[in-house]
C-alpha cells in the first residue's frame, strides 16, 4: 500500500512511520514540525507543508495515489485548549476540514483519525465502551469530537469511509529504543516521572490523594505507543476490506494510579523518585478506564505490551538516550 501519514513526525506518528515502513509499505510524511522531530521521520519521504494550505494538499494529491490517510497533526494540550482555545479549532477542526476537502478531492475515500478519549467528558460509568455520552468538558476533546460528527458527514455525503481511534493515556516508547516521546512542554505523567528519575527534574507533583480509589491518587489506562500504531494498522484493513466508519476506543481496559506508576518507575529505574504534593487539579475524575471490548473483537486487536513494567521500562530506556539535548 502506500500511504500519506500527516504528523509523521510526532511522538506516535513516528511510531506508526515505522510500524509501516517495517510492513512493507510506501509512504510519504507530512509535516509543518511545529511540534515534531526530523530526526523522527525513520528515512521517510517527507513533504513538508501545513494541512490548512489547501493548495499544498492538491499538489501532494495529484502528485501520487494514496491508499489512505493517517492524521496525527493535532495540539495535545487540554490546559492550552482553554487559554487558547482559537488555536485547536483552528488546528484540530479547521485544518482537518481542509485536509479531508482535498482527500475527496482526490478520490481518497479512506481515513484513520488520530482521536482521544477527551470527547466522553467526565465518566458516567467505567469502563467507559464507545457508546458512553459524549460530553467533552474542555476545547482540546469538542475539537477531536467536532471532527468525529464531520467524518459521519463525509461518509454520507461522499462515501468517505474512517475509523476514529479513541486513545486513553498514551505511553511507553519503542521497544528497540529508536524513538520515544518528547513533547515541549511535557504534560504526560510517566515521562515527567522518568524526568525526575534521570535528574532532568527535581520531584514529580501528586495532584490530589484523597480521591476515591484504593490508594486516593487518580487510576489511569495507559496504552502503549506500540500497541497503539497496530490497532491503526488493522483499522485501515478493516476499512479496505470494506468495514463501515466507526470509532473505537484504544486502551488496556487495566486501570493504574498515579501512584503505582511512581512506584513501578523506581522498581524499574531503581531510583528513589523525589514526590512533591499538591491538591486537585478541577476536571480530574478518580478513574479513566476503557472497555476495549469493540476493538478486540471487530479489530482482532490484542495489546502486546500490557504490563505497566513494560512500558514504564521502554520510556525509561528511551529517557536515558536524552536524544533531545
Amino acid at each position: 500500500m502506500n500511504f500519506l501519514v500527516v504528523g509523521g513526525a510526532g511522538y506516535i506518528g513516528s511510531h506508526m512511520v515505522k510500524q509501516l515502513q517495517r510492513a512493507g509499505h510506501e509512504l510519504v510524511v507530512a509535516d509543518n514540525f511545529s511540534t515534531g522531530y526530523r530526526s523522527a521521520l525513520m528515512g521517510a519521504t517527507l513533504v513538508e507543508l501545513d494541512i490548512a494550505d489547501a493548495k499544498a494538499l492538491d499538489h501532494l494529491f495529484a502528485s501520487q495515489r494514496f491508499d489512505a490517510v493517517f492524521h496525527f497533526a493535532s495540539f495535545i494540550q487540554v490546559g492550552e485548549s482553554v487559554s487558547e482555545p482559537a488555536k485547536y479549532y483552528e488546528n484540530n477542526l479547521a485544518a482537518t476540514l481542509t485536509l479531508l476537502q482535498a482527500m475527496v478531492r482526490a478520490n481518497v475515500r479512506h481515513f484513520i483519525f488520530s482521536s482521544t478519549a477527551a470527547v466522553y467528558g467526565d465518566p458516567m460509568y467505567v469502563p467507559m465502551d464507545e457508546e458512553h455520552p459524549k460530553a467533552a468538558i474542555n476545547p482540546y476533546g469538542r475539537s477531536k469530537w467536532m471532527v468525529e460528527q464531520m467524518l459521519e458527514d463525509f461518509d454520507r455525503a461522499y462515501g468517505l469511509k474512517s475509523v476514529c481511534l479513541r486513545y486513553f493515556n498514551a505511553a511507553g516508547a519503542d521497544p528497540e529504543g529508536q524513538l520515544g516521546e518528547r513533547h515541549e512542554p511535557e504534560t504526560h505523567l510517566l515521562p515527567l516521572i522518568l524526568q525526575a528519575a534521570s535528574g532532568r527534574r527535581t520531584a514529580i507533583t501528586v495532584y490530589g490523594r484523597d480521591y476515591d480509589t484504593p490508594d486516593g491518587t487518580c487510576i489511569r489506562d495507559y496504552v502503549h505507543v506500540s500497541d497503539l500504531v497496530a490497532a491503526h494498522a488493522l483499522a485501515v484493513d478493516y476499512l479496505r476490506a470494506g468495514g463501515a466508519s466507526t470509532a473505537f476506543n484504544l486502551g488496556n481496559g487495566l486501570g493504574f494510579s498515579v501512584q503505582q506508576v511512581i512506584d513501578t518507575a523506581r522498581r524499574v529505574t531503581g531510583q528513589q523518585i523525589c514526590v512533591s504534593e499538591a491538591p486537585r487539579r478541577a476536571g480530574d475524575p478518580p478513574r479513566l478506564v476503557a472497555d476495549p471490548k469493540k476493538a478486540n473483537e471487530i479489530l482482532g486487536w490484542q495489546p502486546q505490551f500490557a504490563s505497566l513494567e513494560q512500558i514504564v521500562t521502554h520510556a525509561w530506556a528511551w529517557e536515558q538516550k536524552h536524544p533531545w539535548q
